[in-house]
């Protein structure tokens, strides 16, 4: 696991979690804002699941 797959991942977490609180408070800007996030999360992990793939290739 690379450093991008982790900051990814980590996105994505924070990103469902201040979805959660804006449902909770009533704030579509937090709902917008984490989903934001979660977006921005998961294509940094995919970056670094692509990184993994092209060393992994280099690797062989």
């Amino acid at each position: 696991m690379n450093e991008d797959q982790v900051k990814g991942k980590a996105k994505d977490i924070g990103g469902k979690i201040q979805e959660e609180v804006g449902k909770v408070i009533g704030s579509s800007e937090q709902q917008a804002k984490g989903l934001s996030k979660q977006v921005e999360g998961k294509t940094q992990e995919k970056f670094g699941d692509a990184k993994e793939v092209l060393k992994d290739q280099g690797n062989r």
